[in-house]
């Protein structure tokens, strides 16, 4: 079984996983994460979209699962939020 090691949003934490586990983490609606790290930092949906140079209604629909958010995206917003200590106690 070969073991991977991603780092993730803090919320997610650093976890290690087989290939099932990495499938499943894949198969989570990436409109739940970027909600849940977008509340995370206590910004809205505004002020999010702003920050991170996204168009406002890009956000909504990623967030409402009207289009799918790229996963390297999520990847990159979660490094970004964590490294730049956005994040709300």
């Amino acid at each position: 079984m070969k073991l991977e090691k991603y780092a993730m949003h803090k919320y997610i934490g650093v976890i290690i996983m087989d290939e099932d586990e990495k499938n499943n983490l894949e198969n989570r609606n990436p409109g739940d994460e970027i909600r849940r790290i977008r509340e995370s930092t206590g910004m809205n949906r505004k002020e999010f979209a702003e920050y991170f140079g996204i168009p406002y209604p890009t956000i909504t629909d990623w967030e409402l699962g009207h289009r799918k958010m790229p996963g390297y995206l999520l990847r990159l917003i979660a490094y970004k939020v964590e490294m730049e200590k956005l994040i709300k106690k």
